[in-house]
């Protein structure tokens, strides 16, 4: 029901789209996977790794705040179906991220031919 919830108010972003958003200043792509997920498989070009579990820390005005987040950036998440990147992305919009996209599941991104760290 969490998912649920967190996909109804978290908009989804097409990989196609993501494409043309690579290297803006102005967008952050976060992997929200674990870290044996990324080693196995690689991430999305360009993105952030920051683990779930991490990410409200990393996105908060606190010490384990991490530079590339900043409230004037779009931020696009993923991870592998999409649950804990739209997750992640409501906890965003809840510390007052405007601009937050759910790309969904890594593996959408590779059947896309996106290019991949």
């Amino acid at each position: 029901d969490l998912v649920k919830e967190a996909k109804a108010v978290v908009p989804d972003i097409d990989p196609e789209d993501v494409k043309s958003l690579i290297g803006r200043d102005d967008v952050l792509i976060v992997d929200v996977r674990d870290d044996g997920e990324v080693a196995a498989t690689g991430k999305v070009r360009g993105a952030l790794h920051v683990s779930r579990g991490m990410l409200e820390c990393r996105g908060m005005d606190n010490a384990y705040h991490n530079e590339a987040f900043s409230k004037d950036k779009t931020i696009i998440l993923y991870c592998a179906s999409g649950g804990r990147s739209a997750l992640g992305g409501k906890a965003l919009l809840d510390l007052g991220y405007k601009e937050v996209r759910n790309l969904g599941g890594f593996q959408a991104w590779v059947d896309a031919g996106g290019d991949i760290d």
